[in-house]
């Protein structure tokens, strides 16, 4: 399955769950070894491979573990500023969001009142 903006929450953590015991799998690993190498304990590494939520530092200590740190790399590259903003910063770093791309998504007149039957229209 594809990690999409569309799954649940439970969905991407089931789904993560079951990437990491495939890799723990392919690399035949029990989970008893896995969690001593890893630092945590057995019922840690079951939540995870069930899906269940856990810390984010018993993740990083599982795919650690598991030579799979480097996914994390990918998963969120360094945040780079477009051009425009670049020059806009002057090589400071920012340290602020503006809230304007919201601001920007939201219909004039401020909220947006909640749909009712014969809206569809």
């Amino acid at each position: 399955m594809r990690i999409e903006a569309n799954l649940t929450d439970d969905a991407v953590l089931a789904e993560l769950g079951e990437r990491i015991a495939g890799l723990r799998l392919g690399a035949d690993i029990t989970q008893q070894a896995l969690s001593a190498r890893a630092g945590v304990g057995r019922t840690v590494l079951q939540r995870i491979e069930a899906g269940a939520p856990v810390t984010s530092t018993n993740l990083v200590r599982v795919l650690r573990a598991l030579d799979a740190l480097d996914a994390l790399e990918r998963l969120l590259p360094p945040a780079t500023p477009s051009p425009v903003a670049a020059l806009a910063l002057r090589g400071r770093a920012r340290r602020r969001a503006s809230g304007a791309h919201a601001r920007r998504q939201q219909p004039p007149g401020g909220r947006e009142r909640p749909w009712q039957w014969g809206d569809e229209r």
